[in-house]
């Protein structure tokens, strides 16, 4: 089995090493690969509407063909989903978005669930998606420390401050707003998972690893999305996703011709 994992920033080698480092050891079976694969070009830092049309274009055009090259299943890594219902529509393959997963676990685990993220800026597409996952009753609150993300850095360097922050936001959480799961609002975020699940009274979930998880079942279960809600296109038109720029000033359609 073969997964796509979509990283949606054009990193070098280095930044995909810092984004894949969040994939345990041992967490999916032996048969299973997944391929980390950088988007060609991006938006900044997702703070607005203008900036997520960017994140969708860019990381569906990184998905477009996982179908035809041998994929079994496509994951994007960020929990905004960007890009998933534009996959969905395109690929028959299963298509898995961290938020999506990491939002209904919650659910089953618990009663009502936080999300723990960095900036307040970010709020925007939090609440796009629990309006079209349906899930407004069950979210107790989105909690931030405010601090503006490094999207490929991470918390190098300043792990211990950063962790207690979050922490300490994830116990206001609790206390006061009657959250009994702990979401982490960024697969940015992912080093602060084992410092939150040893320092908080319930479960907390790392999106990045469930949605993996979750895409291998999926697929060992012979499931996929239903093309009844995400219906196929009737006219492909990929060489306009490919026509976008990457940060190199190159364009897909340019290299192929």
């Amino acid at each position: 089995m073969r997964i796509k994992y979509i990283i949606p920033f054009p990193f070098d080698e280095a930044g995909v090493a810092a984004r894949a480092a969040q994939m345990p050891e041992g967490l999916l079976g032996p048969d299973v690969k997944i391929e980390f694969v950088p988007v060609r070009n991006s938006c900044l830092l997702l703070d607005s509407y203008y900036e997520s049309a960017l994140f969708d274009a860019y990381i569906a055009e990184a998905g477009l063909q996982a179908e035809q090259e041998g994929y079994d299943a496509v994951v994007m890594d960020t929990v905004s989903d960007s890009g998933l219902q534009i996959l969905r529509s395109r690929l028959s393959i299963p298509v898995v978005g961290p938020g999506q997963v990491a939002f209904h676990l919650a659910g089953i685990l618990g009663q009502r669930f936080s999300v723990i993220t960095m900036w307040d800026t970010w709020r925007f597409f939090y609440k796009k998606s629990f309006r079209e996952y349906g899930l407004q009753d069950i979210v107790a609150s989105v909690r931030a420390v405010n601090i503006p993300p490094d999207v490929e850095a991470l918390f190098a360097g300043k792990e211990e401050e950063m962790f207690q922050k979050l922490t300490a936001e994830a116990m206001r959480a609790i206390d006061e707003d009657g959250a009994d799961v702990i979401v982490i609002g960024s697969t940015t975020m992912h080093q602060a998972a084992g410092y939150l699940a040893e320092h908080l009274p319930c479960p907390v979930i790392n999106p990045g690893p469930t949605a993996v998880k979750i895409a291998e079942a999926i697929v060992t279960l012979g499931l996929t999305h239903s093309k009844l809600a995400f219906p196929t296109p009737g006219t492909l038109q990929d060489e306009k996703f490919f026509s976008l720029i990457g940060a190199d000033g190159s364009t897909r359609t340019a290299a192929a011709g």
